[in-house]
């Protein structure tokens, strides 16, 4: 925005506004994206489906979300935050709406694949409103918040969300929550403003310049460091939040609905006050933040393995501790984002943000997928015919994924570790605590 006229305050009550408007909309998606978990069985009931088809709903959903992640960086910085914000809202309110009334599999992974590519919009276009609109000692605290009020979407889909599905059935709780989005969308096109800059000329998409520059980001040791951490941390709270935590709880350890709920409600309360635990921690340690992750990955693949070892059902305490130390993947994830940030100047961190985003994202589809197929395979009954046996093995697929992601956290911490050494002053100023390093993620004019 370097030249551009500014046409309002920063950081003041306009800013506050928008602010609240865009974090309501980021709820809500949050919301839509969630909406399945509470409802697996539900879903296999009402569409006669595998526990692999089951999977293939949240699969595709996530995928979708995945793979827009770079294209919408692009046309962010093309069309703004508040046209993209607004093509979410719409396409999430057509998804859910199509979800309510859907009567097929195909009809369904459709609904849900829109559902994806709307919530793919909303994060990363509120995340450019507050770089805009809040003073540079403000945004970290406003980001900090928006993640942490965003979660309060999930827990609407879970006890809220399970009890509107037994008292009004199906079609009307999705359609309720589709037609949320109405409002949304008015208050978006009323209060929302992209910048309080002057807005200059439209950006053409340069494709081949796109292509190369994207390579070069894909090529630096700190994306791959970002990508490895966020692959592995993050995908045990999402796949167990949004698709098989809810039916493991239920038919593998014999919960009520009602518990199952509240412990997927208990596990976005724990993120929410692990959060900035981790960020304090991290911000002061920025040297240890890959092995912050590794910790947090050991921690929970530990808790996993003693629930899955034990030969009957777990008591209610020990699964009030997994969901919990899960929980902090969440954001614990969120240390990926930071490391990109010390490895990238400001001009690359958008295609950098988009790539690390993507690395969770791909361990979910992953995992999900795998569970699925392999409940099929030793449960041919289906959803109906689950046993803790088969959850014991088809759960246990997620060991595979945290030591690969170890592995590869492991191999890119000491890459990136001798990118910053190349650097004079850059190892010096990482362990004294600076998270923009000099010659790395500072602009050359900085000094």
């Amino acid at each position: 925005m370097t030249g551009a006229q500014q046409l309002h305050n920063i950081g003041r009550r306009r800013a506050y506004v928008i602010w609240a408007t865009a974090l309501a909309v980021y709820v809500l998606a949050v919301f839509h994206r969630t909406s399945l978990g509470v409802a697996g069985l539900l879903a296999a009931e009402r569409f006669d489906i595998s526990g692999s088809q089951l999977a293939t709903f949240t699969v595709l959903q996530l995928a979708v979300y995945a793979g827009m992640q770079i294209p919408v960086g692009v046309l962010l910085d093309r069309f703004g935050s508040k046209a993209l914000i607004i093509s979410g809202l719409v396409a999430m309110t057509a998804g859910q709406l199509w979800f309510a009334t859907a009567d097929s599999f195909a009809m369904g992974l459709g609904a849900r694949a829109l559902i994806g590519a709307g919530d793919a919009m909303v994060f990363t276009s509120v995340l450019r409103l507050i770089a805009l609109w809040f003073l540079v000692r403000q945004a970290p605290v406003i980001t900090q918040l928006t993640g942490m009020v965003g979660q309060m979407g999930a827990v609407a889909a879970a006890i809220p969300l399970s009890a509107a599905l037994h008292a009004w059935g199906w079609t009307m709780t999705y359609a309720t929550a589709g037609f949320l989005g109405v409002v949304g969308i008015l208050g978006i096109f009323l209060v929302a403003k992209d910048s309080p800059y002057e807005r200059g000329a439209v950006e053409k998409i340069k494709i081949r310049a796109l292509r190369d520059s994207l390579g070069q980001v894909w090529r630096d040791p700190g994306t791959r460091l970002g990508f490895s951490v966020h692959f592995t941390t993050q995908f045990a709270p999402t796949v167990f939040a949004l698709l098989w935590g809810f039916p493991f709880l239920v038919a593998g350890q014999g919960l009520t609905p009602g518990q199952a709920s509240a412990l997927l409600t208990w596990m976005t309360f724990v993120a929410l006050f692990a959060g900035p635990t981790i960020g304090r921690w991290t911000g002061r340690h920025p040297y240890y933040r890959s092995l912050m992750a590794l910790v947090l990955v050991g921690a929970i693949s530990l808790v996993w393995a003693i629930v899955l070892a034990l030969p009957t059902q777990s008591p209610l305490w020990l699964l009030i501790v997994l969901v919990s130390v899960t929980a902090v993947g969440g954001p614990g994830s969120l240390i990926a984002f930071d490391l990109a940030r010390s490895f990238h100047r400001s001009e690359r961190y958008g295609r950098a943000s988009g790539m690390v985003n993507m690395g969770g994202f791909v361990a979910s589809l992953t995992t999900m997928a795998l569970v699925g197929i392999i409940l099929d395979q030793i449960a041919p009954g289906g959803p109906q015919t689950y046993t803790l046996d088969n959850f014991r093995i088809a759960m246990s697929s997620q060991f595979l994924l945290w030591g690969f992601g170890a592995w590869m956290i492991w191999r890119y911490h000491q890459r990136s570790l001798d990118l910053v050494a190349e650097s004079p002053g850059a190892m010096d100023a990482l362990r004294r605590g600076y998270t923009l390093l000099p010659g790395i993620s500072r602009d050359p004019d900085e000094g």
